[in-house]
């Protein structure tokens, strides 16, 4: 176990409907999908046990005392949950907005709450501060990017663009859902529309956000298809 993430607030975003993957769920979360024996959420909590986390907000909104029920029964002594319900979608600038105020570090881990990226978010937050970025994104390279929205990079891995999820099947970097913000970014979020990637980081300019790079292991449990093969391929990290 490590401590880096002991004083760095987490948010996970959890309040989307998963309108795509709802047939397998079955009326829960995606954040609640049973995996084998366990739940998505499960292994989301040890991953952030493993690098310290004692602080993590959760950001819900659809089907969220479901959510909360279940935090509640949990017994983590070594974790704090904050509890932020929105009343309206705000989508992931909106929701990030919401839960300004029960942020008290100065650097703040915000991670979508169905997907996973097998990074060293130690090394992360490392980079993050020595490149003095005000965000960071982790980009995975992946070798079909046909469900997802990918990413431009400049030649020092810096962010150029986000470009919307297009229908081919080449090889790119996209974008895994995992950002390291400083607080004052956090504040300026609350200024813009509901969509992280194109309302505020896409008017950042380039150069400005740093993107850490890689091949992980990436997960998003956002089709049945996709959840079907999470419990084979998560289970090699949390077993």
């Amino acid at each position: 176990m490590r401590d880096c993430l002991k004083k760095v607030d987490i948010i996970v975003l959890a309040g989307g409907r998963g309108t795509r993957v709802a047939s397998a769920l079955k009326g829960k979360p995606k954040i609640l999908a049973p995996l084998g024996k366990r739940l998505y959420i499960d292994l989301l909590l040890k991953w952030l046990e493993h690098y310290g986390a004692q602080r993590v907000i959760f950001s819900l909104g659809y089907l969220s005392d479901q959510i909360i029920g279940y935090l509640t029964s949990l017994k983590l002594v070594s974790m704090e949950f904050e509890i932020v319900v929105e009343e309206s979608p705000l989508g992931t600038a909106g929701a990030i907005s919401n839960s300004r105020s029960h942020i008290i570090t100065d650097s703040i881990l915000v991670l979508n709450g169905d997907s996973f990226v097998n990074a060293d978010l130690c090394a992360f937050l490392d980079f993050h501060l020595s490149e003095r970025n005000k965000a960071s994104i982790i980009c995975g390279y992946v070798d079909d990017t046909s469900r997802f929205g990918t990413v431009k990079l400049s030649s020092e891995n810096k962010i150029i663009s986000f470009v919307e999820k297009e229908n081919n099947s080449n090889p790119g970097y996209i974008n895994a859902g995992v950002y390291f913000f400083n607080r004052s970014s956090i504040n300026e979020i609350s200024a813009v529309g509901p969509s992280l990637e194109m309302d505020y980081l896409n008017n950042q300019g380039p150069g400005v956000i740093g993107a850490m790079v890689g091949k992980y292991e990436f997960l998003d449990i956002g089709t049945p298809d996709a959840l079907s093969k999470a419990p084979d391929i998560l289970g090699n990290f949390f077993n």
